[in-house]
């Protein structure tokens, strides 16, 4: 993302979608994101709250439009409390229904369907809505001003010219930036600038799914998670009429004719593998369209380098699935990557919009405060995503272990206690933005 030396009007927020024209940057632009949308919201989250205090930046976007890939996002208090500081968690909870609880049952197969165990069943004291990932980007992208992502700029290669940066894209054209941010996912080059290590595999991967009803589908509003056989499938609606559902498991399992699983044999596995679940499930993921059915492997960032790792160098770090890949097994993946894109918004509003004193020591003097600014954000966010990313990776471990030890303890202690802790976790207060005090 790139942020430009000019001070945005309160006339020129919010003017609607983004166009694919770049901004007419004269001379260096302040902030560059490096973003691959591709229905991520690290990207775009962060310009969106720089510009409500003023500051313009520049999403630097690989594909020719602004992709939409995945259904949905389960949203916890945390993610709502940071759309609410943007001013559009309002028209967001309009098209999704709160989610009052967290079911989790495990089935046996060689026992009846009636037989089935109820582990955990938890009512929610705080906010939990299920949001579809197209409403939520273009929501945040129309917050942000005409051309503020610019579209077709593949990043491959970062250099340094004095303290700024120099981004050159795949076109043969270079940017000069003053800040550099990496919101470009697992496969990050800004992560790799840094010398972060690369994202590893869990050992499981995902199916999921999306499902329009024509009518109220009438399944209760609570996430529920069924375990069988080391295979975790889950569902949460959307809204009256929508369902959003996950499978997840180990991809040795998964047996299909070419190197990549097609949409049906993705289909036939989950349902074949769910069969001591409740009818509905079946229903519900045979009613899905092939093009609403996707698979992913798994990947997370080793908790040690999240805390040892050069989050931040200089005028550079990293953010979103760059910054903190995680297991989707706390939902908190695109949570955390709005509440980060709150408090980065506010280390860098605090140190663009702090005056510095002098005018001959004004070039330097703002290095500096970026800076400080980006090295309070890393203070901020790496023992948060630290223990995120862990705890998310040890409630899929134990989740899906079908050792007899671990699925005792699960169903008579852990299954509980992992529920409020996923609340607990939710709880988390990312802060509001205001403009400091020159």
């Amino acid at each position: 993302m790139a942020i430009s030396p000019q001070i945005l009007g309160p006339a020129e927020m919010g003017v609607g979608l983004p166009v694919p024209e770049p901004i007419p940057w004269d001379g260096n632009p302040r902030i560059i994101r490096c973003g691959d949308c591709n229905g991520k919201i690290g990207p775009v989250s962060p310009c969106c709250h720089l510009c409500r205090l003023g500051i313009r930046s520049l999403v630097l976007e690989s594909s020719e439009n602004l992709r939409i890939t995945g259904f949905a996002l389960t949203m916890w208090t945390n993610a709502w409390r940071a759309l609410d500081a943007l001013g559009i968690g309002d028209s967001l909870r309009k098209n999704s229904v709160q989610i009052h609880g967290y079911q989790l049952a495990s089935a046996n197969s060689n026992q009846p369907a009636s037989q089935r165990s109820s582990e955990a069943n938890v009512k929610f004291k705080f906010e939990n809505r299920c949001v579809r990932r197209k409403m939520l980007l273009e929501t945040l992208a129309g917050e942000l001003p005409a051309g503020t992502i610019r579209f077709s700029s593949k990043v491959v290669l970062i250099e340094e010219s004095g303290k700024f940066k120099l981004v050159h894209l795949a076109d043969g054209s270079v940017i000069k930036t003053k800040v550099l941010i990496g919101c470009d996912g697992v496969h990050s080059i800004v992560a790799k600038w840094l010398g972060l290590q690369d994202a590893v595999s869990c050992g499981r991967s995902s199916i999921r799914g999306f499902v329009n009803y024509p009518n109220p589908h009438g399944y209760e509003p609570k996430i529920h998670v069924h375990l069988e056989g080391g295979v975790r499938y889950g569902l949460i609606p959307c809204s009256d009429t929508s369902v959003y559902w996950a499978c997840t498991f180990d991809p040795s399992i998964f047996k299909h004719a070419g190197e990549e699983p097609t949409p049906a044999e993705m289909k036939q596995f989950v349902v074949a593998n769910v069969r001591s679940a409740p009818m509905q499930v079946s229903d519900v993921v045979g009613r899905t369209e092939l093009d609403f059915i996707n698979y992913a492997p798994l990947k997370l960032r080793l908790p040690w380098n999240i805390l040892l790792g050069n989050i931040q160098k200089n005028n550079v770090c990293v953010a979103g699935d760059a910054f903190h890949p995680m297991t989707p097994d706390l939902g908190q993946g695109g949570c955390s990557a709005l509440e980060g894109g709150v408090v980065l918004a506010r280390c860098l509003g605090e140190a663009l919009l702090t005056k510095t004193k002098g005018h001959e020591e004004a070039k330097d003097g703002e290095f500096a405060q970026i800076e400080k600014g980006l090295e309070k954000y890393v203070r901020e966010r790496r023992w948060r995503c630290f223990s995120l990313v862990s705890v998310a990776y040890l409630f899929g471990l134990v989740q899906q272990n079908e050792g007899k030890l671990i699925s005792y303890l699960r169903k008579k202690f852990l299954s509980n206690y992992f529920a409020t802790t996923m609340v607990k976790m939710a709880d988390f207060e990312c802060g509001e933005l205001s403009a400091p005090v020159p």
